[in-house]
């Protein structure tokens, strides 16, 4: 896993509205003023391990298909509301946990009523 300073095909990929991602096999893509801060390399990790567990297809399949299942649901929070970006989220302040986490704990995370 190599952190990176997010460029410009990053950028265009993302519709420019990301500050960082994470993009296994190839790293995890952070704008130049958050590649210090650790919340979101912490954030970003565990959405490293998620896609790594996931044989990374599985992941960004899953991840979209989710998305779409959540639109009518939560409109605009959505995203937010994503089980993979809910365990990144609720644990990012946890120094360590991406390290410590067990495999498919996202799952845990997967409630499609809050």
């Amino acid at each position: 896993m190599r952190i990176r300073k997010m460029n410009c095909f990053v950028k265009v990929l993302t519709f420019g509205w990301a500050t960082a991602i994470s993009l296994a096999p190839f790293g995890i893509y952070i704008r130049e003023h958050r590649l210090q801060n650790q919340r979101t390399i912490n954030h970003e990790t565990i959405h490293w391990k998620q896609q790594e567990e996931m044989l990374y297809l599985g992941f960004y399949l899953w991840y979209f298909l989710e998305f779409l299942i959540r639109i009518p649901i939560h409109g605009r929070r959505a995203y937010k509301n994503i089980g993979f970006e809910r365990e990144a989220k609720a644990m990012e302040t946890t120094t360590g946990y991406a390290r410590e986490r067990t495999t498919w704990a996202w799952f845990k995370f997967l409630v499609l009523t809050s």
